[in-house]
């Protein structure tokens, strides 16, 4: 039997055989467990997308749902809001008459014609006048576009005491579709009647032609005008404006002192002097009529009957006393 040489060697083998086989076995587990962490992780992220996935179509699905159906959800937020402007091809008019307090009409005034101004309207008409010596009242009309209608009113409701408001809004959509449908009928009339004057040959035929074509022309262009009327008012909305300015009220502890006293002595001396001053004026036209009869009756003596028979015996009686001795 042959023994071994070197057993060292042999051990030392063995032992780097099995570190060999033990380095292996490690990195075949390392390496396994890696590919199932890769897996896991993977198939992680499948079921995530797939999670998210079915979140979306659920969510889609809901989406969908609220909008067939949103009385259901709720409705949406423009639906619930109500729309500011009229519907598409409503036509309305409308008018509205303010009357405010303002402590001072021509600055209140100034105002009113600015907000028309800034929202694109004009003002139709003004009219301001003195009351006494320090009230003033101002009458104005303002055409504003009918989106600023509203905007336009709150800022002069708000320019003062509002006193009183009226509004109204009247449709006329009806009357505006009429008008446009006999606008059109009359525009086939009238290019009728020129074809016909056209073909026409004999004059008697043209001259008839030419007054129907006059009476429709004139028909055609009423129609025009009120289109036009319509359409102003319908577009700008028209709104009175009535401003006055607070009445001065005494108060009720305010006694009248003697400067009030002395005030209201003179101020009725004053009225007395003027009333004086009236009369003698109204009498001064009688008075110099009769000076001047007076002064006629005492300068014309003898040319008076009634004196010259008086004066007759008064001669004679002093012609017949004898002189005294």
């Amino acid at each position: 039997m042959q023994t071994d040489r070197h057993p060292g060697r042999s051990s030392a083998r063995r032992s780097s055989t099995i570190l060999a086989a033990g380095l292996l076995a490690g990195l075949l587990a390392l390496s396994g467990c890696g590919a199932a962490d890769s897996a896991s992780d993977a198939s992680s992220r499948d079921d995530k997308k797939a999670i998210s996935a079915d979140e979306r179509g659920a969510a889609d699905t809901a989406a969908g749902k609220t909008a067939q159906d949103p009385q259901e959800a709720g409705g949406s937020s423009a639906e619930r809001k109500k729309p500011d402007t009229l519907p598409a091809g409503t036509h309305v008019i409308r008018t509205a008459t303010l009357s405010v307090e303002v402590k001072s009409v021509p600055k209140a005034a100034a105002a009113a014609r600015s907000v028309a101004a800034s929202s694109g309207g004009l003002v139709a008409r003004e009219e301001t006048e003195r009351v006494d010596d320090t009230h003033e009242m101002s009458h104005i009309v303002l055409r504003v576009p009918q989106g600023e209608y509203d905007a336009v009113l709150r800022d002069l409701a708000g320019a003062g005491k509002l006193l009183s408001r009226t509004s109204s809004a009247k449709d006329v959509t009806d009357q505006v579709v009429d008008v446009e449908s006999r606008i059109a009928t009359q525009r086939a009339s009238v290019a009728r009647v020129r074809k016909l004057m056209d073909r026409a040959e004999k004059l008697t035929d043209v001259v008839a032609l030419e007054g129907e074509l006059s009476s429709r022309q004139a028909s055609l262009e009423s129609l025009l005008a009120q289109q036009e009327s319509l359409k102003d008012r319908t577009t700008l909305a028209t709104i009175t404006l009535d401003l006055s300015e607070p009445e001065t009220v005494a108060k009720d502890g305010d006694d009248p002192g003697f400067l009030d006293a002395l005030g209201g002595g003179w101020h009725a001396f004053v009225t007395m002097l003027r009333w004086l001053a009236m009369a003698v004026g109204a009498a001064a036209p009688f008075l110099a009529a009769a000076a001047v009869l007076l002064l006629l009756w005492r300068l014309l003596p003898g040319r008076l009957p009634g004196r010259r028979a008086r004066r007759a015996p008064e001669r004679s009686e002093s012609s017949s006393t004898p002189p005294a001795s």
